[in-house]
């Protein structure tokens, strides 16, 4: 090895310690530390929900309607007479199913296309008009067109946040691409005749990687508020599977029989919104520094 390669080796790999450094010790203290404790808490109560959930989210339970808080129903029942507290928990597995799926998927799709675009001059303009056309559509009107295509279900939230984040983080690995292809290091190696598939493989994306994991946490906690609102609007899971959108819809719809039906979900979207932000947050402090 050259004494140029060695120096654009020592280079990369600073980069990379500096880089997992910094996320460690955004995760493991202040804000972010509060974020991962946030979030963990919720996915352990929806992976958990069989074993704590002491009825079935679908049973009725003879003569419990909209009944207060109490030992047998922590948050009461709906009006049909449904323990609130299983259907929370149950309606917690099925937002981190559209979270922890939806997300990714769109993130992936949209970092490949990114990379492969970054490539080729044309198929970058042609994927930017392709971006610009899915950034054109709100999400609420993205959901209703691609219901009316599949029906209401936990796949068509897929769809549709998939479909949402593509863009988002199609053009952010482009851009930090770009600016990492200037860098000096990457020039140098560009010189000394590496191809541009090794240097987007060993050097450009391994770098680009921190924004991503940033904007991640950021299209998480969108991604909730999207769930939320499609369910709220009939357009998302099918009753009476329970989510966190539908039991926020049907407690509002009831809350001045029974004032505490909405409190719970209303909380555990707040801790699922909240602990992704902080995360981000704490990322991107972490980031700058």
């Amino acid at each position: 090895m050259t004494l140029g390669e060695l120096e654009i080796a020592e280079a990369e790999k600073d980069l990379g310690i500096a880089a997992r450094t910094r996320v460690r010790g955004a995760l493991t203290s202040g804000r972010g530390l509060l974020g991962v404790v946030l979030v963990a808490v919720v996915v352990a109560a929806g992976l958990l929900a069989p074993l704590l959930a002491p009825y079935s989210p679908t049973q009725q339970i003879p003569g419990a309607n909209l009944v207060d808080p109490s030992g047998d129903h922590w948050l009461g029942t709906d009006e049909v007479n449904r323990d609130l507290f299983s259907r929370l928990l149950y309606g917690i597995r099925v937002d981190l199913i559209v979270v922890f799926v939806a997300v990714p998927l769109g993130a992936l799709v949209g970092i490949a296309v990114g990379v492969a675009t970054t490539m080729n001059g044309l198929a970058d303009t042609l994927a930017q008009r392709l971006f610009d056309l899915l950034l054109a559509f709100p999400v609420l009107i993205l959901g209703i067109g691609v219901t009316a295509v599949m029906g209401p279900g936990v796949s068509t939230i897929v769809v549709v946040i998939s479909l949402a984040e593509i863009p988002v983080f199609g053009r952010l690995v482009r851009t930090s691409l770009l600016t990492i292809r200037a860098l000096p290091y990457v020039e140098s190696s560009r010189v000394m005749g590496a191809g541009a598939w090794w240097l987007m493989r060993r050097h450009m994306l391994p770098n680009a990687l921190e924004p991503l994991i940033i904007q991640l946490g950021i299209s998480m906690s969108i991604a909730v508020f999207i769930e939320g609102a499609l369910s709220f609007l009939g357009l998302g899971i099918r009753p009476p599977a329970p989510s966190l959108g539908s039991l926020i819809r049907d407690g509002i719809r009831n809350v001045w029989q029974s004032p505490t039906f909405v409190i719970g979900p209303l909380v555990v979207v707040t801790m699922l919104v909240l602990g992704f932000l902080l995360i981000s947050q704490a990322l991107a402090q972490g980031r700058r520094r």
